[in-house]
């Protein structure tokens, strides 16, 4: 009787430690949930600058912040992430990429929504950024991207670049568009080889290096997942790839920094938690893209690195 009796005071205390500390784990200030679209290293970077960053602000400030990062794997699953979140009352959603970013803020008008890693705000909100959404763009200045191409190439009149991309990430469509209408100017030809299914990477970036003379991979997050595919029949061809968002199988690029990116979201959480700020009156930005080259990939394809 006395082991019952403890029983019951030891889990009614249990119980009580549970609802004071919110769930037996140590109450905090705000909660915050990150719905990242998928894994690879560029939305891996800008996850992991923004939580730097916050929980740098946060704890600079005496309080207390618990980050709940969800990787849903494919765009339908980041409604039930983020819906989650919604259903917990979190303080923020982080939204990291396009389509986490429209289901945050298809699921909450009244809890703040940063995105990151995000291309095009204007397209991707086409009636307007609603007045709890804002954060930071990937946007790169195109018509440098492909002058760039060109000059380190020496592409000229009636040359083929093809773009690669996936046709569910809207904002590749964008890239694309804008590249083509720039690389035409200069009489070059301009295909776009899309695809749906991964398992069909293979396929098209084959027949790609077969006809182009160069590839251009915008910032869509099915590629850079997936990079190592176009790398390995790229250089086995010969065929030099230029990609948006830097990454190891490019020659060259001229990107943003992607933590930096995530970082700058995170600065800008500290403010709408910590200063009481309106993502309305945040205004959304991005970074200035550095210039690289891989000399290694370089030399193997007899492209030859600028001095400066």
């Amino acid at each position: 009787m006395k082991k019952i009796v403890s029983l019951i005071l030891a889990l009614t205390l249990c119980l009580s430690c549970c609802l004071v500390m919110n769930g037996c784990g140590e109450s905090t200030d705000y909660t915050v949930g990150v719905c990242q679209l998928m894994k690879h290293d560029s939305l891996d970077q800008a996850t992991q600058g923004f939580i730097d960053a916050l929980k740098a602000k946060v704890e600079a400030a005496g309080k207390t912040v618990t980050i709940d990062p969800q990787v849903p794997g494919e765009a339908n699953l980041c409604t039930t992430v983020v819906n989650t979140f919604v259903s917990k009352k979190v303080d923020l959603i982080m939204a990291n990429a396009t389509p986490a970013l429209l289901a945050a803020a298809n699921a909450t008008s009244e809890i703040p929504v940063l995105g990151t890693s995000v291309t095009d705000y204007a397209d991707t909100f086409k009636s307007g950024i609603p007045a709890n959404v804002s954060g930071t763009s990937d946007a790169v200045p195109f018509a440098e991207q492909a002058q760039m191409m060109i000059d380190s190439l020496g592409l000229a009149e009636g040359d083929q670049v093809g773009v690669l991309y996936c046709i569910d990430e809207s904002n590749s469509a964008v890239q694309y568009n804008a590249v083509k209408a720039l690389f035409e100017e200069k009489g070059i030809v301009v295909k776009a080889y899309t695809f749906s299914e991964v398992s069909e990477l293979q396929t098209i970036v084959t027949t790609m290096a077969s006809e182009c003379k160069a590839i251009y991979v915008p910032s869509d997050n099915t590629v850079a997942k997936n990079d190592s595919i176009v790398g390995t029949i790229c250089n086995e061809k010969k065929i030099p790839v230029y990609t948006s968002y830097g990454g190891t199988i490019c020659y060259a690029s001229l990107a943003i920094d992607y933590y930096q990116l995530g970082y700058r979201t995170g600065e800008m959480a500290a403010e709408i938690l910590l200063e009481g700020k309106s993502p309305a009156d945040i205004q959304v930005e991005t970074l200035t893209p550095t210039v690289s080259y891989n000399k290694e990939l370089c030399e193997q394809l007899g492209i030859t690195v600028p001095e400066n």
